[in-house]
């Protein structure tokens, strides 16, 4: 049985140019910069000028948070903005970009968009969707458009003000490369956890992010059988909690520096539901400036081990906005805090009820965040030191199913009716280059 770490270098760049272009994500078909010109974006997308973009004025916005491309969204049309853009008939992922010039309120601005006549956002408030804040950069990704007449449309119905847009793109879906060996997997097909590889993390509510579960070891909470592993939450008082669930990870087990990681789940559904799979940095204190070396940094105001070292969510979920499935990167330049967090959104009908891949691909350069073959979020490497680039150390996978906390909550409370709720692991494989 293998007990020491898995440490997984990738070094067969020489350089960030080579690697951007060994490592484009996904086939992109076409890109528009809308009101604006052409422009390259920091992962390669290649975005005409406005063309085929039809109706609304010309905005300008100077200032925007949340994105590594931020000229993107210096120009934006508002109104009834349509686009009709001539595509081969075929598949398609749709990413479309947005951000909140104004100073409006909660519900001030509200619509549906349309892809070829199909509402695939309905009832977008795009401040709202960036917790409250105006100037940041909302991307959301729609899957599997199908176009069937030999051109895409793109249109907008407004609830309330004006619909906007700032960018769009259209890309293929892209499958896994053949350059990806496999070089460990937990399939699941014992009946207990692999503790050779994973470990629980045992903890009373309220131990970060304000979060309502107590994290357990029980097999109520966490079960191996029929090739699955479960994470189950339930609604009951257990050690001054109200909810008790599981989290576990891989630190000191297996640790990883780049690579692919897959992770095939099925997720909860309900208010109050908040599953993720993640990685947090093996060496926590690697980049702290405020504490040191075995302090419980873990929920702490006093120590800036996060986010100094980095965090990558490779999937996030919350009940209350079910179907909307979020990839982020923190760190100490780009995290909530300073509303500069680094993050895009896909769309999933069905991820309570039918198991999906979330994907992660990692190498010296740059981040890209997948479900299935559909590439949502990329953060490149900007080389400027760790404080935006602290993916540079062995980091650890993480698995777990909270019951509130302040994301959890955020959108009306927790609905004890719901429970209880799982979260269903397929397989984990990681692979390398």
């Amino acid at each position: 049985m293998k007990t020491k770490p898995v440490y997984l270098p990738i070094c067969l760049f020489a350089g960030l140019l080579s690697a951007a272009a060994a490592q484009e994500p996904s086939d992109s078909v076409w890109a528009v910069n809308v009101g604006g010109p052409a422009f390259t974006g920091i992962d390669g997308t290649e975005y005409a000028p406005e063309t085929s973009v039809e109706g609304g004025e010309l905005r300008l916005l100077a200032t925007v948070k949340g994105s590594q491309d931020a000229f993107l969204y210096n120009t934006l049309r508002e109104g009834d903005v349509r686009i009709d853009h001539g595509v081969p008939n075929g598949t398609y992922d749709v990413t479309l970009h947005f951000a909140e010039p104004d100073e409006i309120g909660g519900g001030g601005r509200v619509f549906d968009t349309l892809i070829e006549e199909r509402v695939v956002i309905d009832d977008l408030d795009v401040m709202a969707s960036r917790d409250g804040k105006i100037h940041s950069a909302l991307t959301v990704t729609v899957p599997g458009v199908v176009v069937s007449d030999g051109s895409m449309t793109v249109r907008f119905d407004a609830h309330a003000g004006e619909p906007l847009l700032s960018a769009l793109t259209i890309k293929r879906p892209m499958p896994r490369g053949p350059q990806w060996r496999l070089v460990w997997a937990d399939e699941f097909d014992g009946d207990t956890l692999d503790l050779e590889s994973w470990s629980y993390d045992l903890w009373p509510a309220r131990k970060v992010n304000d979060e309502d579960q107590a994290y357990t070891d029980r097999a109520r909470n966490l079960t191996v059988k029929d090739g699955l592993l479960v994470i189950e939450a339930h609604r009951e008082d257990y050690d001054d909690a109200k909810y008790t669930s599981a989290r576990i990870h891989t630190a000191g087990k297996r640790d990883f520096l780049y690579g692919r990681f897959e992770i095939r789940a099925k997720l909860p559904l309900g208010m109050g539901t908040w599953p993720a799979i993640w990685m947090l940095p093996s060496d926590p204190f690697r980049y702290a400036t405020s504490c040191d070396a075995g302090a419980d940094w873990q929920g702490s105001s006093n120590c800036d081990a996060w986010p100094n070292s980095g965090e990558i969510d490779i999937m996030e979920h919350v009940g209350y906005e079910m179907g909307h499935v979020h990839g982020t990167v923190h760190n100490e330049a780009y995290y909530w805090l300073k509303w500069e967090q680094r993050k895009g959104r896909v769309l999933l009908d069905d991820a309570d009820e039918a198991f999906h891949v979330y994907a992660l691909e990692w190498t010296a350069e740059r981040i890209d965040i997948y479900v299935d073959d559909t590439h949502y979020f990329s953060y490149i490497n900007e080389n400027d030191g760790w404080r935006s680039w602290p993916y540079d150390h062995p980091f650890h996978l993480i698995l777990n199913q909270a019951v509130g906390g302040m994301w959890g909550r955020a959108g009306g409370g927790i609905d004890d009716s719901v429970f209880p709720q799982r979260m269903v692991v397929d397989y984990v494989r990681v692979y390398e280059r």
